[in-house]
């Protein structure tokens, strides 16, 4: 089922995880979509949603001979051109989500350097159930990132690239191309396309009736009005 890109995107603009969660249990959508809480953002606030591309990569069980450092070199060089390939760059779309199977690998797939370029494209975000590495540069660079680890490894010997565009698990939920994706600091909710709209629509309620109770909390306690309560 194709999704209306922007009309999705307009409406879960302004909504938190909790509001997302809250609409997919009046529907009856109980811990559907709800990935791991072990998958949490590099830094706070954050707050994304976008549409998800997938892409999936598997551990490898090439075994890496002896060489000398000259030679690693260009063994890394066709690591990174044949072996673990980022292809899914070229297909980005402003108001993508980025959501990768990474087998639960401890290995910086992600760094300052390709998020970075993601998010140039348009990238709303990149999540993953694998790791994230230069993550003080990603956090200067304020690109959304959502890993299960900080890493510090590079791929080559450690891991291969298998699909795109395919349905994945990252986190312990099914993602499919097309779904939508809502991350802040609570973590990562993952929307079926087919309830997008619904869910969105109570979604929306329900942010709107916490905006006026905590407005009116807001109020008794003097604070300033933000925009979390406007």
């Amino acid at each position: 089922m194709a999704v209306d890109r922007e009309k999705i995107l307009e409406k879960f603009a302004p909504l938190r995880v909790a509001d997302v969660c809250d609409a997919m249990d009046w529907l009856m959508l109980r811990n559907i979509g709800l990935m791991s809480r072990d998958i949490r953002p590099l830094f706070r606030p954050v707050k994304v949603c976008g549409i998800a591309k997938t892409v999936r990569y598997v551990p490898t069980n090439k075994i890496v001979p002896t060489m000398s450092p000259e030679e690693y070199t260009k063994f890394v060089e066709d690591w990174y051109a044949n072996v673990c390939t980022y292809p899914f760059g070229e297909i980005i779309e402003p108001g993508d989500i980025i959501v990768i199977d990474a087998h639960d690998l401890d290995v910086g797939l992600l760094g300052s350097n390709n998020s970075l370029a993601y998010f140039n494209k348009g990238a709303r975000a990149l999540i993953t159930d694998g790791g994230c590495r230069d993550t003080d540069e990603v956090i200067r660079e304020k690109v959304p990132v959502f890993c299960r680890y900080i890493s510090r490894t590079m791929v080559q010997a450690r891991m291969e690239f298998e699909s795109m565009n395919k349905p994945i698990n990252c986190g312990g939920v099914l993602v499919r191309p097309g779904d939508v994706v809502v991350g802040d600091g609570d973590g990562v909710v993952v929307v079926p396309q087919e309830y997008a709209l619904k869910v969105a629509d109570i979604a929306l309620k329900v942010l709107e009736e916490d905006k006026i109770g905590r407005r009116r909390l807001y109020e008794q306690a003097g604070l300033p009005l933000d925009e979390t309560v406007l």
